[in-house]
């Protein structure tokens, strides 16, 4: 990666890692966990800074300081392709998957949001901007849900903030409270009636014949949506679900690198393709992997973290929509100034004109939380 001469320059880069607590015991089809860590990414250049995140463990943080900021600091701030190109050679014998690349995906967030700045662009503008409106969808309904939170849950979305669209996790115990799985999936029915669409997650919980049995039962209810139905490791599986159901199936997030999403794809694995640009290398490869759906003629979808996926699902013709993640979406309205209001199942990215992904640090909220 050469500078370009005469232009803005990569000056240093720094890292910050807050954890903050969750709002009660939370837990999917596969994991629990009662708080969530965002590694921040900060890049500097001629008295502009950029940001960018990722959610995962703190040694991300480490990565980005040892390995990616030596890179980085003299080069050009415009070329970021380049960079991401660097940084992916870097790590070749580290390993690209995981908490790697999520140390990638902050570090391109944090260019691209730079290069953003120093132009005076909304982000979506420097893109450029296919459409204004971002749909999204409420995330959430965690398996230690009890009726009730689950229920007062999905009506603020539905109800409250006008959501059309929501989603709750199954597929608890690892596939083994199955009875359980379709008690609240009719009970989530109930709260949102039948104008909402519900959509489920089991995070592969589920064995291949498990999950068709279930998609049957989420078919009678009207779910539209069955992510991770079984591993997303498993797309041979994944591939069976699909053309056994009519549910549609969904997976991706766990895509760390471009050529995951085309052996995805590939597989016939899924009706809508998930792509998390704070895992598979940022906007820049984000980007790549909705357009490797688009030739297939398949939807992509933004997985979590939406205020870093704002800007460039707004710039793809084949978003289907934004993750509204209860967790994340707490996170980032704490830590960040510039967050979006999801009012009436849309978010507006970029439509106030400040430059970048329009998201600024509040040091104040910020240093209670901060780890390191």
């Amino acid at each position: 990666m050469t500078p370009v001469a005469g232009g803005p320059v990569v000056g240093g880069v720094e890292t910050a890692v807050y954890t903050v607590p969750t709002d009660g015991p939370e837990a999917d089809g596969t994991l629990a966990w009662n708080s969530t860590t965002l590694v921040l990414a900060t890049v500097r250049s001629e008295g502009t800074t950029g940001l960018g995140y990722t959610y995962g463990a703190p040694a991300t943080a480490d990565v980005i300081a040892s390995e990616l900021a030596p890179l980085l600091v003299g080069h050009s701030a415009w070329d970021v392709p380049a960079a991401q190109e660097a940084m992916s050679r870097a790590v070749r014998n580290t390993g690209r998957p995981g908490l790697v690349a999520g140390a990638i995906s902050a570090v391109d967030m944090a260019l691209w949001d730079l290069k953003a700045r120093l132009l005076d662009l909304p982000l979506v503008r420097l893109l450029g901007a296919h459409r204004a409106e971002v749909p999204v969808y409420g995330s959430g309904g965690f398996t230690t849900y009890d009726d009730e939170r689950q229920d007062r849950q999905l009506r603020h979305w539905a109800s409250e903030q006008g959501i059309p669209r929501v989603k709750i996790k199954i597929g608890e115990d690892r596939g083994r409270g199955e009875g359980r799985d379709r008690h609240r999936v009719a009970r989530a029915r109930g709260s949102v009636g039948d104008g909402v669409e519900l959509y489920v997650d089991a995070n592969g919980a589920y064995t291949r014949k498990q999950a068709v049995r279930v998609a049957r039962y989420l078919d009678d209810h009207g779910v539209t949506w069955f992510e991770e139905p079984v591993s997303s490791d498993d797309l041979a599986g994944l591939a069976l679900v699909r053309a056994a159901t009519a549910v549609d199936v969904t997976a991706g997030e766990y895509g760390y690198t471009l050529p995951y999403f085309g052996a995805m794809l590939a597989a016939g694995a899924v009706d809508c393709l998930q792509a998390d640009a704070t895992r598979c290398g940022g906007p820049t490869v984000w980007l790549r992997a909705a357009a490797l759906a688009e030739a297939r003629g398949l939807h992509v979808s933004a997985h979590c973290a939406p205020h870093a996926h704002a800007h460039m699902a707004a710039a793809v013709p084949n978003l289907r929509h934004v993750e509204w993640f209860h967790d994340h979406v707490r996170i980032e309205n704490l830590l960040f100034d510039g967050t979006l209001d999801p009012e009436g199942g849309v978010i507006h990215p970029g439509r106030d004109g400040t430059p970048g992904h329009g998201l600024t640090l509040r040091n104040d909220r910020a240093g209670p939380y901060r780890v390191r």
